[in-house]
């Protein structure tokens, strides 16, 4: 049953890993840009959870402020940030991200503090069940079913929905889009908007799952994350779900083998690696979403 324990921790730290990369995914997709501020979008999401909750006294309402509070910030990202840049070199725009993220973080210090903020009632971090002698936590039930139903949504809405069929359409061929009427304007504000709403959620759940945020929050995840876009495929949602919850089962597992030896952010880079040097171009090289 110990197997099936990692197996299950694994899982749901490759459903965070996923809502927080496929951000980066839509990103690239549409702009070819690496879309390094969405850490801060991560970040902020946390933030957001906490305090509201902490205000409110429900973690549902946190949850709620954050989803609809992040889009806007995402969305100011690319029109202050990455719209003035697009006429110039791809790295140009990624350089102000880096900018933006180390600005973020320290605004982050300065307004909640260095040593950070926890939940006052938290008591869904230590709920456990034991379901035929495995243990999981509600967090990881919320992580696994929330994850799930957020991509089955995205599913639907991009296959079933014009607004969705629209958005694909404008990242594989904007021209053709664009002769169709599709506003390409109204499909990169959408393409921030969700990306950033996952980020948030995926932020707060972090957030109950170390009943933590700090100013870095962000950082290592953000490293992670743009390395399963590259793993992948960049562009690809498919391959960045696959990298995603493979990372998960790969830091899970390597804590059981080298675990005394390397912790687990150095297992996931360590996997990382390994996987990019046998497949540079990725699980799929593909390029849409």
């Amino acid at each position: 049953m110990y197997y099936i324990d990692l197996a299950v921790t694994g899982v749901s730290f490759g459903c965070m890993y996923a809502m927080m990369s496929v951000g980066l995914t839509l990103v690239y997709g549409l702009l070819r840009i690496l879309h390094v501020a969405h850490a801060a979008v991560f970040a902020l999401g946390a933030y957001i959870t906490v305090l509201v909750a902490n205000t409110t006294g429900s973690i549902a309402l946190g949850f709620a402020a954050a989803v609809l509070l992040t889009p806007l910030f995402g969305i100011a990202i690319y029109r202050l940030l990455y719209e003035p840049l697009l006429k110039y070199r791809p790295d140009v725009p990624m350089i102000a991200s880096v900018g933006l993220l180390v600005l973020m973080q320290d605004a982050f210090r300065i307004l909640f503090g260095e040593q950070g903020v926890t939940f006052r009632r938290n008591a869904l971090s230590f709920t456990t069940f034991n379901i035929h002698g495995v243990t999981i936590s509600a967090v990881q039930i919320a992580l696994i079913v929330t994850a799930t139903v957020v991509f089955v949504g995205l599913h639907v809405f991009t296959t079933r929905t014009r607004v969705g069929l629209g958005w694909r359409a404008t990242v594989s061929k904007p021209k053709i889009a664009a002769s169709f009427g599709v506003d390409p304007i109204k499909v990169r504000y959408l393409n921030f908007a969700i990306g950033s709403a996952l980020a948030a959620v995926a932020g707060g759940l972090v957030a109950l799952l170390n009943n933590f945020v700090d100013p870095a929050i962000g950082f290592v995840v953000s490293y992670k994350a743009l390395a399963i876009i590259v793993l992948g495929g960049l562009g690809s949602v498919r391959g960045t779900l696959l990298a995603s919850l493979m990372l998960g089962l790969v830091e899970s597992y390597g804590t059981i083998f080298i675990g005394a030896w390397l912790d687990r952010d150095a297992i996931a880079f360590l996997a990382l690696i390994i996987l990019l040097m046998i497949r540079p171009q990725g699980f799929t090289g593909a390029r849409v979403a």
